[in-house]
């Protein structure tokens, strides 16, 4: 697979402008990237701008604390659909995860795979929030769930995405599921990293520089 279509170019800043978000599905065009990650309210928009390319559109849901109901989070997937998304990338709830309520956070997690159908599933666990052994029961849930992905991160909590913890999630989801790597990454050296100890994904707001540096 060419490189761009490792990237997710994502823009979810609370204060992006619509001229913005038309500059990063422009720039998602001419790149190649695999998708576009914007905020819910900007799907349809993005929907529109990339209907005859060959960039998907990606939304973030329960984003970005994962304290929502799991009906509103639900409800809020099956809406990004509704508008054109493809893919969505959840935040699964990290509290009731770190409680051991292992039950509640498959079932929310599967609730929303099977609502979405075949589209795309990523479930974000937010790495820095969890110890290892609290990442590897994220996996298991998420697995069992049938979601696509384990995710790291959402950038706007206290860390990123690390070598170590993409190389952990790898190592515990071997083929069941894929692995998006997503906060903090801003150098080709990393991404490069990242992608062979298993990335499938990467998830920035760099890409363009990112590409740039390819060429």
């Amino acid at each position: 697979m060419q490189l761009s279509k490792y990237i997710d170019h994502t823009l979810l800043k609370a204060d992006a402008s619509k001229s913005a978000i038309e500059k990063l599905c422009t720039e998602a065009k001419e790149y190649h990237f695999q998708s576009v990650c914007v905020n819910p309210a900007y799907v349809k928009m993005c929907h529109q701008l990339l209907k005859d390319s060959d960039v998907a559109v990606c939304t973030v849901i329960g984003f970005p604390l994962g304290q929502m109901t799991s009906e509103a989070k639900t409800f809020e997937a099956v809406n990004a659909i509704l508008n054109g998304a493809d893919e969505v990338d959840m935040v699964l709830n990290i509290a009731a995860l770190k409680d051991g309520d292992y039950a509640y956070v498959t079932k929310e997690i599967a609730d929303i795979k099977k609502a979405l159908g075949d589209h795309i599933l990523k479930v974000i666990i937010e790495t820095c929030l969890l110890t290892d052994d609290e990442k590897v029961a994220a996996c298991k849930c998420i697995m069992e769930a049938n979601a696509d992905f384990v995710k790291t991160s959402t950038g706007f909590s206290s860390g990123g995405a690390t070598l170590e913890d993409v190389e952990l999630l790898k190592k515990t989801v071997g083929d069941k599921c894929k692995v998006k790597a997503s906060g903090g990454i801003k150098t080709q050296e990393d991404m490069l990293k990242m992608i062979a100890l298993g990335a499938d994904r990467i998830g920035t707001s760099s890409g363009v520089k990112l590409m740039e540096k390819a060429n």
